[in-house]
């Protein structure tokens, strides 16, 4: 099988080996000519990076990065990254790596020329009308990790540094106008790396396909999502330089971000806020509660995840496939309990109020309520 091909859901992708070869002339076909790479201050100096600011720069697009780029970005990042941009004259903005180096690419390019603040554009209700839609700059993704799928969503997770909350900011101009999925760029992550974002694609087709909402299209997605991590992460953690499993990895982290259209839950509202006071890594936190999360919601997802188990060739309904996630975490090496990630048992209550608050809790098929997601956290412990 060849992994090449040009597709246009959910919006301009260019998928296959050597693609970001194609990077500037991307560029210049959504009217990029003077473009700022943001990454990650890991990523910034790899050679993955140079062979793509060495393509910008062959074709006179200049080699300008910026790299000041937190695990969990906050808004002091994307202060940082804005005066970057300005004052480098830049008119587009190349997202280049994971999830925090996409989300905040994305929030500089949405934010260097508006008059709002960026908090004003949450993803509530149709506050995202209050941007400029005129003045948002094109942006190119080019991710190097298969997890996040920010590389075809609308909206950026920022961290409110003051409050410690992730905030989702959303606005329709953040779709990326191209997104380069080059799996080359993922054989060289750390193992830690593949394993994690691969938790969190898991994560993001498991919690739509247990959403409650009405949303067959994402349904469907999120179980042939759900069949390409479980068959494939484990190859692509055991043998890092295996094209076709993280061909497959890649399609199922822009799948699970499609998918997750119908809806987050649980695993979602409680990763948020570890991660924003603890720092941990998004993922990663996923799968530690994952287990956790199943066992709460059993009652309302019992027999779909049974139909989901078949699907997956996975014997035993919901106790198998709740099986084969303790299964995954231990191939992954991920660790069994929020307490290993750092996790202090007398700030739960603080950890539940913003829980509660996350709008990940509305796609939860079981309502959480204070009593119960303080238990759920006590259970990840």
């Amino acid at each position: 099988m060849t992994f090449r091909a040009n597709w246009s859901y959910p919006t301009t992708i260019k998928f296959g080996p050597g693609r970001v070869t194609e990077l500037a002339e991307h560029c210049r076909a959504v009217g990029i000519v003077r473009p700022l790479l943001v990454t990650d201050k890991a990523l910034a100096s790899l050679p993955i990076t140079a062979q793509a600011l060495d393509i910008l720069d062959a074709s006179g697009l200049g080699r300008a990065v910026f790299s000041e780029v937190d695990p969990n970005p906050h808004e002091g990042n994307m202060e940082a990254g804005i005066a970057a941009y300005k004052a480098g004259g830049h008119d587009g903005v190349i997202c280049f790596g994971g999830g925090s180096a996409l989300d905040l690419g994305k929030m500089i390019a949405l934010m260097a020329d508006q008059t709002v603040s960026v908090w004003d554009l949450e993803d509530i209700g149709d506050w995202w009308t209050r941007a400029d839609a005129g003045k948002i700059a094109p942006i190119i993704a080019v991710p190097t990790t298969a997890g996040t799928g920010s590389e075809v969503g609308r909206a950026g997770v920022l961290t409110n540094s003051a409050t410690h909350k992730k905030k989702i900011i959303f606005h329709p101009r953040l779709m990326p106008a191209v997104t380069i999925c080059d799996p080359e760029l993922t054989v060289g992550m750390p193992k830690f790396i593949t394993a994690g974002t691969g938790m969190d694609a898991f994560a993001h087709c498991l919690e739509a396909f247990c959403s409650p909402h009405y949303h067959p299209m994402s349904q469907g997605i999120a179980l042939e999502g759900l069949r390409l991590v479980n068959e494939y992460l484990p190859r692509a953690y055991a043998t890092p330089d295996d094209l076709e499993a993280r061909a497959h990895m890649m399609s199922a982290a822009a799948m699970g971000a499609v998918a997750f259209q119908k809806g987050l839950g649980a695993i979602h509202s409680l990763s948020h806020p570890v991660g924003a006071v603890y720092g941990t890594h998004h993922g990663t936190t996923n799968a530690v509660v994952m287990p956790m999360v199943l066992d709460f919601n059993r009652s309302a997802i019992e027999d779909r995840l049974g139909r989901a188990a078949d699907y997956l060739g996975i014997k035993g309904g919901f106790d198998g496939f709740r099986a084969r996630v303790i299964q995954l975490r231990s191939e992954l090496a991920i660790p069994q309990n929020l307490t290993r990630l750092g996790v202090q048992t007398e700030r739960l209550d603080e950890l539940t109020e913003m829980a509660l608050e996350d709008p990940s809790c509305g796609g939860n098929p079981v309502e959480m309520t204070r009593e119960n997601t303080r238990a759920l956290f006590e259970s990840c412990m």
